[in-house]
């Protein structure tokens, strides 16, 4: 992370559109008719997957990854021309949104304009042009060893796309791309606008790991933080999903979110988000419980950091849309809409975006609780992600307050509070919190 990256940054609300799978009709126009609906989300950044024509070489399905790119200074016709893309960053600016890039300098298609041009830019070994992970077969990786000029084209279809609008760049893998390339294109960039938001998919520790133990440079969380605005939270997943699926212990989850206090820059940001392209559906790990979703929602909001949703996830929508083929998105049985909106608005406020943050699960029950304290200002809030009605222990004095989810009032009495399937957030002033012993 730039030490100057602004702790403000940790209150930006992103929505992730995969634009062939948004809408029936898969298009630009067809995203731009939708952006009114997106903003009065609360978005603060709609961000795209990749929107370059796709390789047909070794291609994965019928429409291929939009992860194996073809061209990086173009854009796939059949998602529109030049002109509609243009004309979405505009329409995205007018609601007062940032829009969002997914940028993909490990590799490319098999028969990209760059491979065919500099095949020297590309990886080789035993004589063969491949990639470092090998069921990635439908792409072939960068070399940046002794390839300034291969960075150099690089950073300028970056300038290219800033100049154009974009306000902002999602690395894909970006653990495997070198820290000096990525500090010089974050200097490029920055130049043009100072403002640009930059994201990190940085990959799973145990990937990192089995890939450095192939011989291959990789990046850490800390190294990436000295590049990058914010980055995924994968650290934390593996301890997520174990709890989830196998029913492993919900305080390995919160430990890890307490170690990346720790660990991390104290400006860090973790991009939080429940699902993404890459990963299934999060109400099918829940067996679509709303209560579950309800609150897991809820709590992805009030951990500290920005917070991404897929779209489709505002209606707990099941469907994990098909990365190679054209499988429209789904939505699904309950639109949260109000909720995720109202969640988007609270988190903005100085309180989250700077407050001493603490988290825990609570003594009884799969309940996590967590708080901010930020001068006068104090915020609790308590997530049901076991389902059972609960009383736990919270850090407030007894008394009556008001759950700025639904404005329900709550009753702490004997320092307990009753939880069920709304998840809770609380703010009131400092004078109102209880030391817990």
């Amino acid at each position: 992370m730039s030490i100057q990256t602004p702790t403000e940054q940790r209150a930006l609300f992103i929505y992730q559109v995969f634009v062939r799978n948004h809408t029936k009709e898969g298009t630009f126009k067809a995203l731009i008719d939708d952006i009114d609906r997106i903003a009065n989300l609360g978005v603060d950044v709609l961000y795209l997957l990749p929107v370059h024509p796709i390789g047909e070489k070794q291609r994965k399905g019928s429409y291929g990854s939009p992860y194996s790119i073809k061209d990086y200074r173009a854009i796939n016709e059949s998602l529109g021309t030049i002109e509609d893309f243009k004309a979405l960053i505009h329409k995205t600016h007018e609601k007062n949104m940032k829009i969002m890039m997914d940028i993909v300098f490990n590799h490319t298609s098999y028969d990209s304009v760059l491979f065919n041009e500099h095949p020297e830019w590309f990886f080789e070994e035993d004589g063969q042009y491949t990639n470092r992970v090998g069921d990635w077969w439908d792409i072939v990786d960068f070399d940046y060893k002794h390839n300034p000029d291969l960075k150099k084209n690089l950073i300028e279809t970056l300038e290219m796309y800033t100049k154009m609008g974009i306000d902002g760049y999602r690395f894909d893998v970006a653990s495997f791309l070198p820290l000096d390339f990525l500090s010089e294109a974050r200097n490029a960039v920055k130049k043009i606008d100072p403002d640009t938001i930059w994201l990190s998919e940085s990959v799973h520790g145990g990937f990192l790991r089995a890939f450095r133990n192939e011989g291959f440079e990789g990046l850490s969380e800390g190294e990436i933080y000295r590049v990058f605005d914010m980055a995924y939270d994968y650290d934390t997943q593996p301890a997520l999903e174990n709890y989830l699926k196998n029913g492993g212990p919900l305080e390995a989850y919160t430990d890890w979110l307490n170690l990346q206090e720790e660990i991390y820059p104290k400006n860090y940001i973790k991009m939080r988000n429940l699902e993404n392209h890459d990963f299934g559906r999060f109400a099918s790990l829940v067996d679509n419980d709303e209560t579950l979703l309800l609150n897991w929602h809820a709590f992805s909001f009030f951990s500290k950091g920005s917070t991404m949703i897929y779209a489709g996830g505002e209606t707990l929508s099941d469907h994990h849309p098909n990365l190679f083929e054209k499988d429209t998105l789904k939505q699904g049985p309950k639109d949260i809409s109000p909720m995720i909106k109202t969640l988007a608005s609270t988190v903005r406020s100085r309180l989250f975006t700077e407050g001493l943050y603490t988290i825990d699960k609570a003594k009884e029950g799969n309940v996590i609780i967590g708080s901010y304290q930020l001068e006068d200002d104090y915020g609790v809030g308590a997530f049901n992600v076991g389902k059972a009605n609960q009383n736990v222990e919270v850090s407030l004095i007894d008394g009556i307050y008001q759950n700025a989810i639904n404005d329900e009032s709550l009753t702490v009495k004997n320092g307990c509070l009753s939880t069920d399937s709304m998840p809770v957030i609380i703010l009131t002033s400092l004078e109102n919190k209880r030391t817990i012993k």
